[in-house]
């Protein structure tokens, strides 16, 4: 069973384009780390981003979360912050 992760970012106004392309530079490099499957950013129609990544397994993500890799891109991903950044892990629900 696979993990979604889905963590809900306020950017900075004027920051937001900057934003965008520091994701994309940045997106193949979580992507290729174990146990990603997917890994997207989406922006809402109200101006609220979105990563939303699914993960092999909960142990997959925490190990990415303890990566020398993800502390480089979180650290500046912060800077582009006009809020707090709100997080969910989900499993999806199975009806087979």
């Amino acid at each position: 069973m696979s993990l979604t992760r889905i963590v809900k970012l306020s950017i900075t106004t004027s920051k937001k384009l900057a934003f965008e392309q520091f994701f994309g530079e940045h997106r193949h490099i979580i992507l290729s780390f174990k146990g990603c499957q997917h890994v997207a950013l989406l922006k809402s129609t109200d101006d609220f981003y979105f990563t939303y990544s699914i993960w092999d397994q909960e142990s997959s993500l925490n190990a990415y979360r303890n990566s020398v890799q993800f502390g480089k891109i979180w650290s500046k991903t912060k800077t582009f912050f006009s809020g707090k950044p709100e997080a969910w892990s989900l499993d999806e629900i199975n009806y087979e």
